[in-house]
């Protein structure tokens, strides 16, 4: 789940990063409006949080071009809003543009992460449902997997590389698209520290019919199981 925070009070963005990374999000924090504006055109994310008072271009008009593009992959990306605490014509005018939620400051960190999982489950098209693998289950909100119900331990990276998986059954996944998966912003993960991710990954799920096949050169498939 790939979260693009942005927030230019440097205090409040890095309480945000360490709050959302350690509940096993991918989280990139841009500072500047057009910064934004540009990833929001070439990167795809499962949310946006976003400050409406950011410099360079404001946060209402990010938002405007955000819904402008209806073809692109971020169309209907769940936006959840942060505004001054007094600012209601603010919060009328973002919702009006089609943000999804939106919170006043100063918030408690606990209510963003609720209002987090609750999007993101929006954005999946489900309302909590577990993503069903044969005897390997995946809850996208809690960010936890199950085999045959029993909880495995996945570090945040391994979750991340889990998640890819389970989106493209049967389907190639390539080593960049697990990297783009991985990767904040200013933050680099290697092709081989792809291989081993996959590997740990592998020791822990694969059990009976689950089964992670390696393209040699290319990348990984999660081999769909027979019905």
């Amino acid at each position: 789940m790939h979260i693009l925070v942005a927030e230019d009070d440097q205090v409040l963005a890095d309480a945000l990063l360490r709050a959302l990374k350690q509940a096993g999000y991918t989280v990139d924090h841009l500072v500047s409006g057009s910064e934004v504006d540009t990833a929001l055109s070439t990167q795809t994310f499962d949310l946006l949080i976003l400050d409406l008072g950011l410099p360079k271009l404001s946060g209402l008009e990010i938002l405007r071009r955000l819904r402008a593009r209806n073809s692109s992959a971020n169309a209907h990306l769940p936006v959840l809003i942060l505004t001054a605490a007094d600012s209601v014509e603010q919060r009328v005018q973002g919702l009006d543009l089609g943000a999804d939620d939106y919170m006043a400051k100063p918030f408690a960190l606990q209510e963003l992460e609720a209002r987090v999982r609750a999007l993101t489950r929006r954005g999946l098209g489900t309302s909590g449902q577990s993503i069903q693998h044969g005897p390997l289950r995946f809850d996208p909100a809690g960010r936890v997997a199950y085999l045959d119900e029993q909880l495995i331990e996945l570090s945040a990276r391994e979750v991340g590389v889990l998640e890819a998986l389970l989106q493209r059954v049967g389907r190639l996944v390539s080593k960049e698209q697990l990297v783009q998966q991985l990767c904040s912003w200013g933050e680099e993960v290697s092709h081989n520290a792809i291989e081993v991710y996959v590997h740990r990954l592998r020791k822990k799920i694969e059990v009976g019919p689950v089964r992670i096949a390696t393209v040699r050169g290319l990348g990984y498939c999660l081999e769909k199981i027979p019905d």
